[in-house]
């Protein structure tokens, strides 16, 4: 190898920062030298846990710290607060100054409520929210259950899954329960293609889950909670509401962002308008997110940055479109082999014959990222 390695500084200890580092370790090896940047010291992820229904997971820590060396990587415990693309640096929360020839954010996104005074779900919830409302469906206090998926940037599969799993418990314990989703007027997992919106609409259908589109909603208290639907007015009565949050992106100076905070790339994830600066996750404007959206965006970044510090690799575009596994996919290739390595027998897939695309919430498969990453 010729020259100094490309220095690639990477942003982000979750599922889509952690798989760009181990993706361009394998792909670029020597030919970069490696940093990740993250505020926290351990990544959480949930392997495929034992078969208890209320139990979304066991959380698993690996340190970041660990993981960098492991690629040969150096770890920084900072955010990052300001980029000069022109330069090549950045300036991070603990003051320091760090120059790159690749920069990578996977920062990940704010999940903010959609609506107010109901459960919200995001990435931080436990297993005891949901095991309350499946318990309270058990015993008849709640006999109509409403899942909503607001417009906009966010995790729509987990909507689908929860309402799929609630729906499921009742009918395994001979509960009474209506369960209905209400999502944007067109289907957010159509950007994955029509099988993925096929697939999800035969689940719904096969456990009575009504579906309800429409353009926005609103929370009417009274004598019965009721959800206001707009610009209809129909009005759906019901006991309990579990609604998706919206998401919004971190400010970092220097970065351009879109309405939603969120930060526009390209086919190649490369950030536009700017050289030599890549978002991958939660954090790109991408409407639709999961753990196999981000592993597939991180992949797509390394295979560029690879190639330009001089690796044999021809990068691939990022094309979702009739790639349905990206709505449930928990971590990438490189990520997962990782994670095998370092508990033998544990996988965070499942078979992928005959199994249904909505799988890793219900079967305990949930990425379990937090937060910044």
């Amino acid at each position: 190898m010729e020259g100094s390695p490309h220095r690639v500084l990477i942003a982000g200890g979750g599922v889509a920062g952690l798989e760009t580092l181990l993706a361009l370790r394998s792909l670029a090896g020597e030919r970069a030298a490696l940093a990740l940047v993250a505020p926290e010291d351990e990544f959480v992820y949930r392997p495929i846990a034992v078969e208890e229904n209320l139990a979304v997971g066991r959380l698993r820590t690996v340190s970041l710290a660990q993981m960098a060396q492991d690629a040969g990587a150096a770890f920084v415990s900072a955010m990052i607060e300001k980029v000069d693309p022109g330069s090549g640096t950045v300036r991070l929360s603990n003051g320091e100054v760090m120059s790159f020839d690749a920069l990578v954010l996977a920062v990940g996104a704010e999940a903010m409520p959609a609506l107010d005074h109901v459960m919200t779900w995001d990435d931080r919830s436990d297993a005891e929210m949901l095991g309350g409302l499946l318990r309270d469906i058990e015993d008849g206090y709640t006999r109509r259950v409403a899942v909503v998926i607001p417009p906009g940037p966010g995790w729509p599969l987990r909507g689908y899954e929860l309402a799929l799993l609630v729906a499921r418990h009742a009918q395994g314990t001979s509960a009474e329960l209506e369960t209905t989703i209400v999502r944007p007027q067109t289907p957010p997992l159509a950007l994955l293609g029509d099988r993925a919106v096929q697939t999800i609409a035969a689940e719904l259908e096969r456990a009575g889950v009504a579906v309800v589109p429409t353009r926005d909603v609103t929370i009417e208290r009274g004598h019965r909670l009721a959800l206001v639907l707009h610009p209809s007015g129909r009005r759906l009565e019901v006991d309990r509401v579990l609604a998706m949050p919206i998401l919004r992106g971190r400010t970092i100076g220097g970065i351009p962002a879109e309405e939603h905070g969120l930060v526009a790339v390209d086919e190649h994830c490369r950030v536009i308008g700017l050289e030599r600066v890549w978002a991958v996750g939660d954090c790109t404007a991408f409407p639709l997110k999961s753990g196999g959206v981000s592993a597939a965006q991180a992949d797509v970044a390394a295979e560029q940055i690879a190639s330009l510090a001089g690796a044999d690799v021809r990068p691939r575009a990022f094309a979702p479109k009739d790639e349905e596994e990206l709505a449930g996919l928990p971590a990438g290739r490189f990520l997962e082999e990782w994670l095998a390595a370092e508990e033998p027998g544990l996988s965070m897939h499942l078979p992928t014959a005959d199994v249904p695309v909505l799988t890793y919430l219900r079967k305990d498969l949930a990425a379990g990222w937090r937060g910044y990453g």
